[in-house]
């Protein structure tokens, strides 16, 4: 999934990357009911980041009731199904070890990766578990993934777009 919250910091992002969407996570349930990402701890804090369970419901998506998104399936097999849930296990176990990588940001907008151990932003979280998992959709290294870059991928198969609270 991608997603826009509408807040201060993405329209920050939204107003550089001129892309309509500046999150991205991971989901293996079609109800959105658990999602991995890199973002806020806390919904009232944008400085306090690291990986997180998102939940639509309870989470920053509830604070930010307009949230726009837009929901790719990915066709996968049962193995590679296998690989990202025991990657996903071994971030879980080891929340608190797992920081933002803000830096990595600044270098996606120079083109060159920025890459720190135990430290990501949101599309390189996801574009890591992927290709960690034997899943390549770009010749590019995570660290350089922007969601943008899912947007634009055709082997993603668009689900839904519009408002997050409608597709619930």
């Amino acid at each position: 999934m991608l997603s826009d919250t509408g807040t201060v910091f993405t329209s920050l992002i939204k107003k550089y990357t001129k892309a309509p969407y500046n999150h991205a996570s991971l989901s293996f349930d079609p109800h959105l009911k658990d999602m991995y990402s890199f973002g806020r701890k806390s919904p009232n804090n944008p400085l306090n980041g690291g990986f997180v369970k998102e939940d639509i419901k309870n989470g920053t998506f509830s604070k930010y009731r307009n949230t726009m998104c837009v929901i790719y399936r990915l066709h996968v097999t049962e193995r590679e199904k296998e690989k990202m849930r025991r990657i996903l296990e071994v971030f879980q176990r080891n929340n608190h070890k797992f920081l933002y990588n803000i830096l990595g940001l600044i270098g996606v907008s120079m083109k060159e990766p920025v890459e720190f151990s135990n430290s990501y932003f949101c599309s390189q979280f996801v574009a890591e578990v992927l290709n960690r998992s034997g899943i390549k959709l770009w010749d590019k290294l995570p660290a350089l993934v922007t969601p943008d870059d899912f947007r634009e991928n055709d082997q993603l198969e668009l689900v839904y777009e519009g408002r997050l609270i409608d597709y619930i």
